[in-house]
């Protein structure tokens, strides 16, 4: 059976909800990774070190996860567990200092603060199947490496087969902005009750922030 991937969110509304902010300076980031054929940028730039953060409780306590733009949150526990299963595609894992955590709805704040590490996904573990995909981009694709367009809307997508190199959590090239995770990962969170994480079938993910509907089949995604 070809394996199955999902889509990794945080759970918007739900009861661990919460977002991280950075507490450093617009100096303190390195040079974005740039795609091996093209050239192009296919990264933001690397937050460097001391990694300082408040917390945004919207939800009633503090869970396992939270997604920012390029990084994203881990609770230790995740992440002792991640590391002694061996699963793979979350870089550095570097501490974070919480610095306050402040609570943007009614409630009290919250008794216990979870150690908290930084990572981020691969990028290019695998594809997106242009032809087995439905994708509202708004250019067309040059580089056949990188596959970096802009995307307005996702009604569904696969991944090609053969593209995938293993890794349980990656960006897959033609879709930048979308954190995918292996059907393994999927047991991983639901084995651990990892909390704040909602996970869709990769075939079923619906993203249409315009409104305009899926395209045409025959177009294979590309308007």
């Amino acid at each position: 059976m070809a394996p199955r991937f999902f889509v990794l969110k945080d759970e918007y509304r739900g009861v661990h909800d919460a977002e991280f902010g950075r507490i450093d300076d617009d100096d303190n980031v390195d040079e974005a990774a740039r795609c091996p054929r093209c050239g192009d940028f296919i990264g933001m730039l690397p937050w460097l070190p001391p990694y300082r953060v408040t917390l945004d409780l919207y939800g009633q306590e503090l869970g396992d996860f939270m997604r920012g733009v390029g990084n994203s949150l881990v609770s230790e526990r995740f992440a002792e567990a991640f590391r002694s299963e061996g699963l793979r595609g979350l870089q550095d894992f570097h501490p974070v200092e919480v610095r306050r955590v402040r609570r943007q709805r009614r409630g009290p704040k919250p008794a216990i603060v979870p150690g908290y590490f930084l990572v981020t996904p691969v990028f290019g573990s695998a594809a997106v199947d242009e032809a087995r995909s439905r994708l509202r981009r708004n250019s067309l694709i040059t580089c056949d490496w990188c596959r970096l367009t802009g995307v307005d809307g996702i009604y569904g997508f696969a991944l090609e087969q053969g593209s995938w190199n293993g890794d349980d959590v990656f960006i897959p090239r033609g879709l930048s902005g979308t954190m995918i995770v292996s059907e393994r990962f999927a047991d991983f969170v639901a084995r651990h009750g990892f909390t704040n994480m909602t996970l869709t079938p990769t075939e079923e993910y619906k993203w249409d922030p315009l409104r305009r509907g899926p395209p045409p089949s025959t177009q294979g995604g590309q308007v």
